[in-house]
């Protein structure tokens, strides 16, 4: 404590402050510039971890099952809310980005940017009123996050044709990943591992794999006499695997069928390990990976759901936060807000779902044509009444005369 206040001081006067050397190799070297190699020695950056299936998969499904979630713009009223079909962001969020680009796909393509380079961007292009018009997606490459040094609000510098132009933070729609960085940097070494051992597999069967069987003789073998056994045994061998049956063998001759050993067990262990330590880097349960080895058909519904809740939620919150601070003004940010549509990732299996549905419908707290809606029925004529049909009636009532006598 005391040599980081003398060292402090010493900067402030203008004393030279005793500058460490650290080896190029040294896990303080890669903290200092910001690159860390893995031990394994395999180089994973973003685009080239995308070559290892387990992380493909990851990436294609956050950011594709985000961008098929249906996202609106509400604004709260009176009774509730209502969607703000009239506000120029709700198209953009909900339809169309801009005009070569639908909104779905620019969320697809923003999420996968942050997954794979730490942040995705777009610029806001406006009206000359100042409201929403497009957004425009940006290369991460070229945007360089700043800091205002009055507010400490980030400013962001982008790359242009004509040069560098800095924005505010509410013209660039920002969508970061875990602390800006991408999962892939801090989860480097399960992946590069994940790439050694895929490439080991490629190479072991690329060179011609383990022989299924091994016929040897101890005795050596030469001339037309060994050439015409060694045919006769190929013959058998080649009939015994077609026709099954015993294989008979000629005096001497020797048939061995290697086994899966240990280490070949460990391997196949290895690679099934791997699917769960990527999966923990994205925190996506191990079945969304296709690793069913401890799936059930009683915890794939749960799991549904923490993958939506552990997973995704963050990433619609930081998206839906993005969207406010650069598609409202901050009059809007009083009453307006943005929403995802998530009731497709909760769906359930068809009796469940039409239980679920009675539910809601006789206990009043959806209506008939509501749930219709829902399952792209067309409405039923009084559908829209709040009741419950087993207890209520829409029969008219019988006229005392019509009643039997008792």
């Amino acid at each position: 404590m005391f040599d980081s206040v003398v060292s402090s001081l010493k900067k402030a006067i203008g004393f030279p402050v005793e500058q460490k050397a650290y080896p190029l190799n040294s896990s303080e070297f890669a903290d200092l510039i910001g690159v860390r190699p893995t031990y394994s020695g395999v180089k994973i950056s973003g685009p080239s971890a995308l070559y290892v299936p387990a992380v493909l998969q990851a990436v294609r499904l956050i950011s594709e099952t985000i961008g098929s979630l249906p996202c609106k713009l509400y604004r709260e009223t009176a009774d509730g809310k209502e969607a703000a079909k009239d506000h120029s962001a709700y198209r953009i969020v909900h339809r169309r980005a801009n005009e070569w680009t639908g909104a779905g796909e620019l969320r697809t393509v923003l999420t996968a940017d942050a997954l794979i380079h730490g942040n995705g961007y777009a610029r806001a292009v406006r009206f000359e009123d100042g409201r929403p018009f497009e957004l425009h997606r940006l290369k991460p490459g070229k945007v360089t996050v700043l800091e205002d040094e009055l507010t400490g609000a980030p400013v962001y510098r982008v790359s242009e044709r004509t040069g560098t132009r800095d924005y505010p933070h509410t013209e660039i729609l920002h969508v970061p990943s875990f602390l800006g960085t991408s999962p892939i940097s801090f989860g480097k070494e399960a992946i590069g591992l994940a790439a050694i051992l895929e490439r080991h597999g490629a190479q072991f069967f690329g060179s011609g794999a383990r022989p299924s069987a091994v016929i040897s003789n101890d005795k050596p073998q030469g001339g037309e006499a060994g050439a015409q056994t060694i045919s006769n045994i190929r013959k058998s061998y080649a009939d015994f695997q077609k026709n099954g049956g015993a294989l008979f063998m000629d005096a001497g001759w020797k048939f061995d069928q290697p086994t899966m050993t240990s280490t070949d067990a460990q391997f196949v262990e290895n690679r099934t390990f791997q699917l769960d330590e990527i999966g923990r880097v994205f925190g996506i349960p191990p079945h969304l990976l296709f690793n069913f080895e401890r799936q059930t058909w009683s915890n794939a519904e749960t799991m549904g759901a923490a993958f939506l809740t552990l997973c995704l939620k963050p990433w619609l919150d930081r998206w839906t936060d993005a969207l406010t601070t650069v598609l409202l003004s901050e009059d809007e940010q009083d009453s307006h807000y943005f929403e995802f549509v998530t009731d497709d990732l909760m769906r359930a299996d068809a009796a469940s779902r039409t239980a679920n549905m009675t539910a809601l419908v006789t206990n009043r707290i959806m209506t008939p044509n509501e749930v219709r809606a829902i399952l792209n029925l067309q409405p039923l004529s009084g559908g829209d009444e709040l009741i419950n049909p087993h207890t209520t009636s829409s029969a008219a009532p019988i006229p005392a005369t019509a009643k039997e006598p008792a």
